[in-house]
């Protein structure tokens, strides 16, 4: 038998041994509803965060003055400034972690995908509520000791520190899950495996 008679026979074989799927078609069109559904969201997200920053930005531009050759302005139109954009980084960041978080938590959670899942819109819940915390501690409905009436290099430090902390805590957090989340898959693993022993046991 020639090589390529071998080949139309393995090949017509591996056809023949090919089982249809019945939900193949049904799993695609979900596949696609879901990226085309995503990325609707995203547009939303960063029409949302632009509306905020474009209005921000339009609300400093109409109330800077030029006062004795300098551009000064006031203290409450930074401090918006910086709850909008906070507002928007919350807005835009956890869903992108939990974009990448999903395959690392299925991975992990692959003996049990339920429980994969939860523990992410569990972390989605815990993320908006450490943001939510850290704006509502920080935000500020007064100037400070060292704040002046307009924008000082004062309150400029003070509002890039708030920054650079929860951008710290949101790193330092997310580290610790993704160093302690193997720990946690391994623990539930063991402890699904002993519940399905124990349930097949015979009993006295």
């Amino acid at each position: 038998m020639s090589i390529d008679a071998r080949l139309r026979q393995a090949l017509e074989s591996g056809a023949d041994a090919f089982v249809d799927s019945d939900d193949l078609f049904e799993r695609v069109r979900l596949s696609l509803d879901d990226d085309r559904r995503l990325r609707t969201q995203w547009v939303r997200r960063l029409a949302i965060v632009g509306c905020l920053v474009g209005a921000m930005l339009a609300i400093a531009a109409g109330t800077i003055d030029q006062r004795q050759g300098a551009l000064t302005m006031d203290w409450w139109i930074l401090e918006a400034i910086w709850f909008a954009v906070m507002v928007g980084l919350a807005v835009w960041l956890g869903p992108f972690i939990r974009r990448f978080g999903k395959s690392y938590a299925a991975d992990v959670f692959r003996a049990n995908p339920r429980t994969g899942k939860s523990f992410i819109v569990l972390m989605d819940i815990a993320y908006y509520l450490i943001f939510s915390a850290y704006i509502l501690f920080t935000v500020q409905f007064e100037p400070a000791t060292e704040w002046e009436d307009t924008v000082n290099a004062a309150q400029m430090q003070a509002t890039a520190i708030r920054l650079g902390g929860i951008l710290l805590i949101v790193g330092l957090l997310h580290g610790l899950n993704v160093l302690t989340l193997p720990v946690m898959g391994r623990i539930f693993t063991l402890n699904r495996q002993l519940d399905d022993e124990a349930a097949g046991s015979p009993r006295d």
